[in-house]
């Protein structure tokens, strides 16, 4: 029995200290990177990752070699691992086993399938990069499947989430389909687009109709001739039409700004309440929430109830990281043209994970109640192994930290009309307390009637707080105090 009890111990130290880290810790050194732009070392820690393309977080591995490829201008090499990425998003199917691991540990057992908004952007990305190849018609069908995949998302939950439409999806397909020369498909989508956000994003996630999209709209009907539509959309917008000037070329500018939220560990105390039959209510006035549970009948069942009387439930909370740089402008000559934000990932991701939280919050419950189910049955074959699974279903209680941390916090762009010929243009990023501004250079050699695309990402994001973890930039707090 002592040799037992020594190899539970030893097993629960190891289950102590892999439970301690979050995702996000355990990709210290290469968030450290990112948030610092070395890309080219993001890079190589990737290549260097032996364990990535296997096991459980595999679909992350390839989201983040998708987003450093696209990053160092390797768009063909981007999207062969973002196929990847969408291929196993496809496949994707909660192995019993590891349902069962579930169980007894934490839902980091699982294999990763993505938040159901990561699983969207990937097709952004691989729009992006078609279009950048010259692949238009590729672009275009990743557009389609961007609210395609959203739909068979929706159809599983008995409650639609609030997430239901990517608005800034059918504003990209607007333009992509401009950009090559499909104008009646262009407007059709703009202006499913203004209804998307006025209807979703606008009420659910702060982020109303862009400037240039309400102009793009109102342009392109009157182009098709829709000369009613257009002058509705001018009433309703307050706008005039802005006819295209036909000699000259579009550069089309994207701007990633920051990083997206990560996700970070939270935790809610449940009393237990002692019921009929085997039966057992996980309560939290606070909430307002009463969980019955059934557990199995047993000498030392009522015996342990009877003296428990509050159990700690961990579930994921996200931690965001503010983006240093608040506003941006293209620089040319002495004009200055502005970002619309036409994406706000961070407030997607935290309303997303607010809708299914009672998803979670029983997911946790069930895990919770097997593994006392197990701690009982333990006690009553031997209380001193009862007590070690006891402690270990402590140490093991764990939310599921992870996530695609390489996003951008918010996507914006600009539209902006330029004759024919070399241009070089300045990106200007502002600070968000006024102090300082980043000036980036840009050349491009415009073609008349065509659209040229360039994305850019910055990195740097105000101090943030991750719990039992200093980030890089959380030197920088001292001196901002």
């Amino acid at each position: 029995m002592k040799k037992q009890l020594h190899y539970l111990l030893l097993f629960v130290s190891i289950l102590f200290i892999s439970s301690c880290a979050t995702y996000y810790q355990k990709l210290a050194e290469f968030n450290s990177n990112v948030e610092q732009g070395n890309i080219t070392k993001a890079k190589e820690l990737l290549d260097n990752d032996k364990k990535g393309p296997e096991g459980k977080n595999k679909l992350l591995y390839y989201m983040n070699r998708g987003t450093i490829e696209m990053l160092l201008g390797n768009y063909e090499k981007s999207n062969e691992y973002f196929n990847v990425a969408d291929v196993l998003i496809e496949d994707y199917n909660k192995v019993l086993s590891t349902q069962a691991l579930a169980m007894i540990t934490n839902s980091m057992a699982t294999e990763y399938g993505g938040e159901d908004f990561e699983r969207v952007l990937i097709h952004y990305y691989k729009a992006l990069n078609y279009v950048q190849l010259g692949q238009h018609e590729d672009a275009i069908i990743e557009c389609r499947r961007i609210n395609l995949k959203l739909q068979q998302l929706n159809d599983k939950y008995s409650k639609k989430n609030r997430y239901s439409e990517d608005s800034f999806g059918l504003n990209l397909m607007g333009i992509i389909y401009e950009s090559a020369g499909e104008t009646n498909d262009a407007f059709i989508a703009y202006r499913n687009a203004v209804e998307s956000y006025e209807k979703i994003y606008e009420p659910q996630f702060k982020t109303g109709i862009p400037l240039q999209l309400k102009k793009d709209v109102i342009r392109t009907a009157y182009e098709m001739g829709f000369d009613d539509e257009g002058r509705r959309f001018e009433e309703k917008f307050k706008l005039k039409d802005e006819p295209r000037n036909k000699e000259n070329g579009e550069l089309l500018f994207f701007w990633n700004n920051g990083l997206g939220p990560v996700k970070a560990e939270n935790s809610i105390n449940f009393s237990i309440i002692k019921g009929e039959g085997g039966y057992v209510t996980f309560a939290n006035d606070e909430l307002g929430l009463s969980i019955p549970f059934p557990l199995p009948q047993g000498k030392s069942t009522n015996s342990a109830l009877g003296d428990l009387e509050f159990i700690r439930v961990a579930f994921p909370k996200y931690v965001e990281r503010t983006p240093y740089y608040k506003e941006a402008f293209v620089q040319i000559g002495n004009t200055n043209y502005a970002f619309d934000v036409a994406e706000n990932i961070n407030n997607i991701a935290f309303k997303t994970l607010h809708d299914r939280m009672l998803r979670e919050l029983s997911t946790s419950l069930l895990r919770l109640a097997t593994k006392k189910a197990a701690e009982y049955a333990a006690r009553d074959q031997n209380q001193n192994v009862g007590s070690l699974v006891g402690i270990v279903n402590a140490i093991t209680e764990k939310a599921d930290t992870r996530n695609w941390q390489t996003l951008p916090y918010s996507i914006s762009y600009t539209r902006i009309s330029l004759p024919p010929g070399p241009q070089e243009i300045k990106l200007k990023l502002t600070s968000f307390d006024n102090k300082q501004v980043k000036e980036q250079k840009f050349n491009f050699v415009i073609q008349k009637g065509k659209t040229t695309f360039q994305s850019y990402q910055n990195f740097e994001c105000k101090p943030y707080y991750m719990p039992g973890f200093m980030p890089a930039d959380q030197r920088l707090m001292n001196d901002m105090r």
